[in-house]
């Protein structure tokens, strides 16, 4: 694969071949990503895309991303015929050609992050596509025929502009459709058809339009994660139910016929017609004693400690170099997260990969690092270093340079590719390229001089957390701007509180996870709530001076109803 650096882009605006783009051609590349400023002036000084891109046919991966000066795509696209994955995120695409149905060995396609306000028809006919991630756009409707995609498993439309889905995106020959969001548009109806998505595991329709859900949707019979917060529905009960239950209980109360209304494959009748009966035999008082007792059983609570009533608080220092690499980080200290019970820890990490995924952008915009705090010698310095003095002890591997790990990385990532035959770019390959070009790299330091993260890549192995974690140190990073990294942070708590509350709720046995360290940790009570703590962290100059606290006043206002924060 060719990465475009500043060090291999021209300056002068010249319509000569482009030199990543000849690359390819010479070396009969399958893949080509292009993406960052350095790219967005070459297409500024082009007036778009070198023509010679639509010719590199033997492309199966095409990534063109964080390019606000690229408007459109050329018709040509076609011509890349054997292409698998479109990756064109990020950019200020305002419309998609029509010969993007030609495409049709397409199975990844990715136009979040631009200005589209409509798709074509033609994309109906990509009938190899496996995911389609058309997020924050300010799209309104989606063209009918998705249903001819039938290979499809993972459609993402969230943020956008839609009243409503497709009547034929609830098809039953839709047969490995997996996971729908579409969460943050107006959509005010979920179809009673849902049940003929035989796969569908995740749906996500937050944020929306909804006043009622059907009865059919407890007959999705993998649905594992829903999400319908942010709904205004007629049903008060269920509106705080899914503002705090599992998705079992929300599924469990439609199935048993909700208020009354719906009847689902009963799988216990005569629970129904009992529940039927108590609610007809129900006064106000009662119906508001039931929801005030949900509203309390669903209730989460984040408090949050002022940095002046913690003697001994963690202060991280900026170097004066960093704001040429990666400028912005906020940071805080979690305490109350109960990791060791059952599959508490293994919840949390895969909740950090799909943020990493979804708001983080890939690592692209920002990446978050957790640590064990009593494993920190504070106070730390977020500073630059050099690729080859700069050493850490990634996770699961000894200590090396920075150089020397993006080289086994990069090796390991490439030998991967080769053995499994992957057309896509894996993780690997996506995080190394965030610091192509650059001499100095960013890194969190503890008292020690140890390097605790290296981000965007990894953390320190020093400061892992394990299920034995009592106290958490949480960074975010970014290139891009201080308040994605608050947001992130936002986003990261309120998960946090979530998962807490499960762990809380579900009362599993420890032992389940693979970490070992739980045996030789000494005996823990089970905590008396889910409550978190959130500690202030400040962040200064190296002269001391504040550049950012968080949380602030003004952070963590969550608009999740039952998330309380207590300031």
């Amino acid at each position: 694969m060719f990465r475009v650096t500043l060090d291999n882009m021209a300056e002068d605006g010249s319509l000569n071949i482009w030199p990543e783009i000849e690359k390819v051609e010479k070396e009969n590349r399958r893949e080509l990503v292009l993406q960052g400023s350095a790219v967005d002036k070459k297409i500024q000084s082009s007036g778009g895309l070198h023509a010679r891109l639509y010719s590199l046919s033997l492309l199966n991966y095409l990534e063109i991303s964080q390019c606000p000066s690229l408007h459109e795509i050329h018709e040509n696209i076609s011509h890349l015929s054997h292409l698998q994955s479109l990756i064109l995120c990020r950019n200020k695409l305002t419309a998609v050609p029509k010969s993007i149905g030609d495409l049709k060995a397409i199975k990844v396609l990715d136009l979040s992050v631009n200005q589209l306000q409509a798709l074509p028809e033609e994309i109906c006919a990509l009938s190899e596509l496996n995911t389609l991630n058309v997020s924050c756009n300010s799209i309104t409707a989606l063209p009918d025929g998705l249903s001819k995609c039938v290979k499809l498993a993972s459609i993402n439309v969230s943020k956008n502009a839609l009243s409503r889905l497709p009547d034929d995106l609830w098809c039953s020959k839709l047969e490995l459709l997996s996971t729908i969001i579409a969460s943050e548009n107006a959509i005010e109806e979920l179809s009673s058809e849902v049940h003929n998505l035989s796969a569908l595991k995740v749906l996500d329709l937050s944020g929306n339009k909804l006043q009622e859900l059907p009865w059919e949707l407890a007959d999705c019979s993998k649905l594992k994660e829903t999400n319908f917060k942010g709904n205004k529905l007629k049903d008060k009960r269920l509106e705080k139910m899914v503002n705090g239950c599992q998705t079992k209980s929300v599924l469990d109360y439609l199935r048993a016929g909700g208020r009354g209304k719906g009847k689902g494959k009963q799988q216990d009748g005569e629970a129904s017609e009992k529940l039927v009966s108590k609610k007809k035999s129900s006064g106000k008082q009662k119906g508001k004693k039931e929801a005030e007792e949900v509203d309390e059983l669903n209730r989460m609570v984040v408090r949050v400690l002022h940095v002046s009533k913690v003697p001994t608080a963690v202060t991280v220092k900026v170097s004066e170099g960093i704001k040429d690499v990666r400028p912005y980080i906020v940071c805080c200290i979690v305490k109350g997260m109960n990791l060791r019970q059952g599959n508490a820890l293994k919840r949390f990490l895969v909740a950090q990969t799909k943020l990493h995924d979804e708001i983080c952008g890939k690592r692209t915009t920002a990446t978050i690092a957790t640590h064990d705090l009593g494993l920190l010698k504070a106070p730390l310095l977020y500073d630059v270093r050099p690729r080859d003095t700069l050493k850490i002890v990634p996770l699961g591997r000894k200590e090396m340079r920075a150089a020397e790990l993006l080289e086994i990385l990069q090796q390991e990532a490439d030998e991967l590719r080769k053995h499994k035959k992957r057309q896509n770019v894996s993780g690997l390959h996506k995080y190394l390229q965030l610091l192509d070009g650059k001499d100095l790299y960013p890194c969190l330091v503890d008292a020690e001089d140890h390097v605790v993260s290296f981000p965007p890549i990894t953390n320190s192995e020093r400061t892992k957390i394990k299920r034995s974690t009592q106290e958490l140190f949480l960074e975010v990073t970014s290139s891009t701007s201080l308040q994605i990294c608050k947001d992130v942070m936002d986003a990261l708590i309120i998960r946090m509180a979530e998962l807490n509350k499960l762990t809380f709720d579900v009362k599993e046995d420890a032992g389940s996870d693979e970490e070992t360290d739980v045996t030789s940790a000494p005996p823990a009570e089970d905590p008396a709530s889910s409550e978190l703590t959130v500690v202030q962290v400040k962040v200064v100059d190296v002269d001391g001076n504040l550049k950012v606290v968080y949380p602030s006043k003004t952070d963590l206002m969550s608009d999740v109803s039952n998330l309380t924060v207590v300031r």
